[in-house]
């Protein structure tokens, strides 16, 4: 596909909210990406503490339909969601309902007794066969099951929120989609299972961690995630389209998603294969704490610009400043590499995630600006995975504080 460059013009349209830089323009930056099809589209977003700065919309969210990429569209944001429930948890933190370094076993007793998966033994050859002569291969022998053995502690809470406590990326059962189990199901397969390691000593990404934390939240507020979610965040922040249940309206809103072709040079249609095919269905879809949510560029910089200004917007105060400054820290112990804290990688400049469809929240504390980045994309073609850096770039070029 090659967009005609007076269609091009139509479709990359930017929204200026304070006073235009002088010089390179969003749509600049990101046009010879969707020129030479190694994006489909995206809408991408500039804040600082006040309010949002600039908006660009371009190529398509629909290349088949040739229906442009517009600033409410709706994407799957998959593991940013992750930041929102650690933020959620926090809340019960600073009202004394829960500590970060309580045994998840206190709030969820299935999880008593939980055991770690023991040492994988080397096999042993078997003895050569002298029949077959010296130069026979000797077949390994099946190596035994390993015996479970016991946690050095229970898993806590920091532990499940940091990626630390040994819980998989998820279970057997959340097969063959992510969002078919009801959370309190999805969590008691999570505790039946042996822990890959000992808690505190691997970094594993974890959905089945972050699940769990939310899965205390609820038994704690007495809620159902979803509304807790609701009523405490996204109602208060005023993030309307983000939910786990996208309607029939937003979902005639919703970005298609897009891969490379088996000649990584064109992009084709993909699919949402972690979820089920009817979004709406509210009876055998469930929230998935970890990666369930959708949501639009606007929404997520309403939660951004929050933590960007360490915890409060327009008055209200949704995390207290020690939880704040927990949440913008590494959590990670020292032993392991990975900057992780609660539901954010963390780093010198700030904080912030990414989702399975390439989506990406950045909250720069060091330049006064979030950004964030919207597209559905399962990899791309030619240089279209450089779009996001150079966006960035520009991005705190134009507004990071100097």
């Amino acid at each position: 596909m090659r967009t005609p460059a007076f269609v091009l013009g139509l479709l990359l349209a930017v929204t200026g909210f304070a006073a235009t830089p002088p010089h390179l323009k969003p749509e600049e930056v990101l046009a010879p990406f969707v020129q030479h099809e190694e994006i489909a589209g995206a809408v991408a977003l500039v804040a600082n503490r006040e309010k949002v700065l600039s908006v660009a919309t371009v190529g398509f969210a629909d290349i088949e339909a040739k229906k442009p990429m517009a600033e409410d569209s709706v994407f799957w944001i998959a593991s940013q969601s992750k930041a929102m429930t650690a933020v959620a948890v926090l809340m019960l933190v600073d009202e004394g309902k829960i500590a970060l370094d309580d045994p998840v076993e206190k709030y969820l007793p299935e999880f008593k007794g939980q055991r770690v998966a023991g040492p994988k033994p080397v096999a042993k050859p078997e003895p050569k066969d002298k029949k077959k002569g010296k130069d026979a291969v000797a077949k390994a022998a099946p190596a035994p099951e390993p015996e479970p053995v016991a946690a050095i502690h229970p898993i806590t809470i920091r532990e499940v929120l940091s990626h630390v406590s040994g819980l998989p990326f998820k279970s057997e059962e959340e097969k063959p989609t992510l969002d078919g189990l009801p959370l309190a199901e999805a969590v008691k397969t999570y505790a039946k299972a042996p822990l890959a390691t000992q808690p505190g000593a691997n970094y594993q990404y974890s959905n089945a961690g972050i699940n769990t934390a939310a899965r205390v939240l609820e038994v704690v507020s007495g809620m159902a995630y979803e509304d807790f979610m609701q009523k405490r965040l996204f109602g208060p922040l005023g993030m309307t389209d983000t939910t786990f249940w996208p309607n029939a309206e937003q979902v005639s809103r919703l970005a298609k998603t897009y891969k490379p072709d088996a000649s990584k040079k064109k992009l084709v249609p993909g699919s949402l294969s972690q979820l089920q095919a009817d979004l709406t269905d509210r009876q055998h879809r469930f929230p998935m704490p970890a990666g369930g949510l959708f949501s639009t560029a606007k929404d997520v910089s309403q939660f951004c610009r929050m933590l960007l200004n360490r915890g409060e917007l327009d008055g209200r105060r949704y995390i207290s400043m020690k939880s704040f400054e927990a949440l913008a820290a590494r959590q990670t112990p020292p032993n392991i590499k990975q900057d992780y804290s609660f539901g954010l990688n963390v780093s010198p400049d700030g904080f912030g995630h990414g989702g399975a469809q390439a989506t990406s929240m950045d909250i720069r504390t060091k330049n006064g600006i979030v950004v964030i980045w919207m597209v559905q994309h399962q990899g791309f073609p030619g240089a279209g995975s450089k779009a996001q850096g150079e966006y960035k770039n520009w991005a705190v070029k134009e507004f990071g504080a100097k």
